[in-house]
């Protein structure tokens, strides 16, 4: 079935899932900012919330069994517990180092994964809004999808290596700007593009068989449904591509 204009259902479902994903990306920010949940990798506190704007619910859900223990709230709490239990003098909340909870394998791979995503998503949004701008000046091989497959690339790789940038110099402040990049690019590459497969993929479906040509666009909210779904398959596909280079060593798990 091809879609030769918008469902009002469809129109519906759209709204109903934008507002949801925006609603628990604000629940997060308020988390953090206003509750003082503050992560102890700082880009996570912006990765939580972008996360959520394409797995709404299910983002909410991954911040509060994963995210929110990793908070310096949390870590004060747990350490003082244990210091507590040993009979020890609990030093200054301040000075005291952080550290993440221990995560099961498939949690720590599973936030290495929403890590990529959230980058990719920041890069493909400004990409599409790119393409669909200057569509009229700017053609692959005359096909607008190719052309979005392009742009959307370029920002998500660009954004996506920054996000592993940020906590590999925040952890190795040793490191100079040079090897912090080169190991940003080893551990992400892999993931980033198969977040890509995912979303592409998805793309091409909506694109060329689900809707008839020119009928949705960024200005649209189905348009941005169709996006977060693409988004979702694009985290799944790249959740292998994270478990191996956990699993090797090439990316540390978060």
């Amino acid at each position: 079935m091809v879609f030769g204009s918008v469902p009002l259902w469809l129109d519906a479902v759209a709204y109903a899932y934008i507002i949801s994903a925006v609603a628990c990306s604000l629940l997060i920010v308020y988390d953090i900012v206003v509750r003082g949940h503050r992560q102890t990798m700082s880009i996570m506190e912006y990765v939580w919330p972008i996360t959520s704007l394409y797995l709404t619910l299910f983002g909410l859900w991954a911040y509060w069994k994963m995210g929110r223990p990793d908070s310096m709230a949390h870590s004060h709490m747990s350490m003082e517990g244990m210091q507590d239990m040993q009979g020890m003098e609990t030093e200054p909340a301040k000075t005291r180092p952080m550290h993440h909870r221990q995560k099961r394998f498939w949690e720590s791979v599973f936030v290495s994964a929403t890590h990529c995503g959230a980058g990719c998503e920041i890069g493909d949004f400004v990409g599409e809004w790119l393409v669909f701008l200057l569509a009229s000046s700017v053609a692959l091989a005359g096909s607008l999808l190719y052309t979005e497959y392009a742009v959307d690339f370029v920002f998500a790789y660009a954004i996506g290596i920054l996000f592993q940038y940020i906590p590999i110099r925040q952890a190795n402040t040793e490191m100079t700007p040079a090897e912090a990049w080169k190991d940003s690019i080893k551990a992400e590459s892999l993931s980033i593009i198969a977040f890509e497969v995912g979303l592409f993929g998805w793309m091409a479906f909506f694109s060329l068989g689900l809707f008839a040509s020119g009928v949705i666009d960024p200005t649209m909210p189905v348009y941005w449904l169709m996006m977060q779904i693409g988004m979702i398959l694009g985290h799944f596909t790249s959740y292998p591509a994270n478990w191996f280079l956990v699993k090797w060593g090439v990316k540390a798990g978060i």
